[in-house]
């Protein structure tokens, strides 16, 4: 690995401190928080602004803002993202940890699609494979992403009062719209969705949210363990990680928000 050079670390830690607070600094607020001296400040700030990665704030003199070619350098970023390819990656990731399956998936109407995943070493695990659809309320990937739609997404989602019961894949499916509602305000509650047995009856499984840049929650991620190595203490774990996973992926996609 090369050696960094100071110059463009500095000028690259002055840029993310306009990634908290209001986004708005003085180059005496820079100086503060990075511990740098006045001029190299100075120095710095001048020439991002320069190059249009600083803009001076109108009616606010001395002060600074992110300018037009972060913007641009982000809209290319963001072109380039691809959720399955990041998904894989951080799947393996979490997996490597955990050694258990590991999906991502997405919603489409109201079943869910895995567009990624990463099988355990174990010798018994969870048999899937990337495109395989299922259910939504049968899964803890598709409950998450049911339980993070706007009530009137959801409600074109759900069959209505005196509908037919939703699908089961096993006895322990939820079937009854009006049950699945009070598990998905659960769900919104905890910010984590538990399955138990209700897709595959020697599984259980664990989910958190993946969002983009903008918040909107787009995929999910997900732990499966059969249930020779499943306990709540093992949940607990696994939900953290699963968290942790979600919030990386996120990360990736752009999201700024606290996991």
């Amino acid at each position: 690995m090369g050696r960094l050079v100071p110059a463009v670390t500095r000028a690259l830690d002055i840029l993310e401190l306009f990634l908290d607070g209001d986004g708005i600094l003085s180059a005496p607020e820079i100086t503060r928080k990075l511990g740098l001296p006045r001029t190299t400040v100075h120095e710095l700030v001048t020439t991002l602004a320069a190059r249009s990665y600083l803009v001076p704030v109108p009616e606010q003199p001395g002060r600074y803002r992110l300018g037009v070619r972060t913007y641009q350098l982000g809209s290319r970023y963001a072109e380039q993202l691809d959720l399955a390819a990041e998904g894989q990656q951080v799947a393996r990731s979490v997996a490597e940890t955990c050694d258990e399956t590991v999906h991502v998936a997405i919603l489409e109407g109201a079943d869910v699609i895995y567009i990624a995943k990463v099988d355990s070493t174990h010798a018994v695990r969870m048999v899937s494979a990337a495109g395989r659809r299922l259910p939504a309320h049968c899964t803890s990937v598709g409950k998450m992403l049911l339980a993070s739609l706007p009530p009137d997404e959801l409600d074109a989602r759900l069959p209505g009062p005196g509908d037919e019961p939703l699908r089961a894949m096993t006895e322990n499916s939820v079937t009854s719209p009006e049950k699945l509602r009070e598990v998905l305000a659960e769900i919104r509650g905890r910010g984590v969705a538990v399955e138990r047995r209700e897709s595959n009856p020697d599984v259980s499984c664990v989910a958190a949210p993946v969002r983009d840049g903008t918040g909107k929650v787009v995929a999910a991620l997900s732990i499966s363990v059969p249930m020779i190595r499943w306990s709540e203490e093992r949940r607990t774990e696994l939900e953290a990680l699963a968290v942790e996973g979600a919030a990386e992926l996120s990360a990736r996609l752009g999201y700024r928000g606290a996991a």
